[in-house]
């Protein structure tokens, strides 16, 4: 039987659709070159929003069984100064959760595949796409090997690229663009840190952090917490606090994955780590060192897996030129937010590309025309949030622009909050205007 719609790949993008599709009764066939569950770079955080795209394909409760709760960022400038934000709310602007979450990307993707596997999707891993079959200027399928690297050509009313930064689709189409922000992302697990599950309170009169003289630790909540709300599990593990370091041209986020593990994301300029190419390890600590608070977080633990890399890591892709094709997660473009964070973008961007699906199936019509609808309705989610990424990438390539503007939020923190809920996807980008807010 032809499936009404072909998704490639089963990362989050690519599950959250065929999830939605088969509940609301499309058929649906979903291939994967991978076997699940396998192992996926990334910053492994997840944004104060995603839970309610994962409460929507009905797996939160078991990612609240696994993720680790994240309160805020703690982000220390090249001068050593701290400032902290929270996650809460913003007048009428209030997150699903009152906190970010962090857990393994492997824990997730299998979360997510265990879903799908308990509706009725056809879903094939180890299957290899490696074209597409376009009939009178549009996609009609596609072309894959299977395990046993026989040819497949599968056809569909409708094909969904969500197969990440090397998608198939969007390099067969020819959308791919590369980006001017030429950085690449190296990443792997750190142990014996020290928990961060408070945060450090900035020295009286002076924004700036000493770690030789640590000020006393505050409380993590406030002692009026609002209450929980109807989604949030009553019960949880401690509050951490995920890390930024920044230090021109580099930055690292620190992300606790667990109570004695955190992921290590270390950003630099590509042309630095690609003659390092076969020596991460050591580019990565001789660069790790060249970060002082970094450095200095990081004294007495030691890394827990192997360094892989990631890049170039922010690129662009042009919406297809032709019909029966969506785009969906990394493989439509991405874009570096600083946070570590794309999982939201792809679940985001699934529920938007299904609403556009299942009207085109329904009219009958999968032309470039119609499913351009879900192009612009992307743009629009996500075009605020590019932009203001785009202006903290210049701050943070600056090291008196990124001083500054630390001792700017780490002095007035309610700016920092309201940055962290534009970040963390539950304020517009354009209540970073509003002076009331600032």
């Amino acid at each position: 039987m032809t499936p009404e719609v072909i998704v490639v790949g089963a990362g989050p993008g690519g599950a959250a659709t065929a999830i939605i599709l088969a509940e609301l009764g499309v058929s649906v066939l979903v291939l994967d070159r991978a076997r699940f569950p396998r192992s996926k770079i990334c910053g492994e955080y997840l944004s104060p929003e995603a839970p309610r795209v994962l409460d929507r394909l009905g797996v939160l409760k078991a990612v609240d069984d696994t993720a680790v709760p994240i309160a805020g960022m703690r982000i220390t400038a090249p001068d050593g100064t701290v400032a902290c934000g929270a996650y809460r709310a913003h007048g009428r602007f209030r997150p699903y959760r009152e906190h970010a979450m962090a857990l393994p990307r492997a824990t997730l993707d299998e979360l997510l595949v265990e879903r799908l596997r308990a509706l009725p999707v056809d879903f094939r891993e180890e299957v290899r796409v490696t074209d597409l079959v376009l009939e009178r200027g549009r996609v009609v399928g596609v072309r894959a090997l299977d395990r046993g690297h026989r040819e497949l050509v599968l056809r569909a009313p409708l094909v969904v690229g969500a197969d990440g930064r090397a998608s198939v689709v969007a390099q067969r189409l020819g959308l791919r663009r590369p980006h001017r922000l030429r950085r690449m992302a190296l990443v792997t697990y750190v142990e014996g840190l020290p928990r961060m599950s408070e945060p450090l309170a900035p020295v009286s009169g002076h924004p700036r952090f000493e770690p030789a003289s640590r000020p006393p630790l505050q409380k993590s909540e406030p002692a009026s917490r609002p209450p929980l709300r109807k989604s949030e599990p009553a019960s949880r593990p401690p509050l951490q606090w995920a890390e930024i370091f920044v230090d021109p041209p580099d930055y690292a986020i620190l992300n606790p994955v667990a109570s004695d593990r955190a992921n290590l994301s270390l950003v630099v300029p590509l042309a630095d780590a690609a003659p390092w190419s076969a020596r991460l390890e050591t580019f990565f600590a001789a660069r790790a060192r060249q970060l002082p608070w970094l450095a200095r977080r990081l004294a007495g633990a030691r890394l827990a897996a192997p360094v892989r890399a990631l890049g170039p890591l922010a690129y662009e892709v042009a919406p297809p030129s032709v019909g029966g094709v969506l785009l969906v997660g990394d493989a439509g473009g991405f874009f570096d937010p600083f946070t570590g964070e794309g999982v939201f973008t792809a679940l985001r961007s699934a529920e938007l590309a299904t609403e556009t699906v299942v009207s085109a199936l329904r009219a009958g019509d999968c032309s470039r025309e119609m499913l351009a609808r879900y192009d612009r309705a992307r743009h629009a989610a996500f075009a605020g949030k590019v932009r203001l990424a785009r202006a903290i990438q210049v701050i943070v390539a600056h090291r008196r622009l990124a001083n500054i503007v630390a001792r700017a939020l780490a002095r007035r923190p309610r700016r920092l909050d309201l940055l962290l809920g534009v970040l963390g996807d539950y304020v517009p980008p354009r209540a970073l205007l509003w002076p009331a807010d600032w």
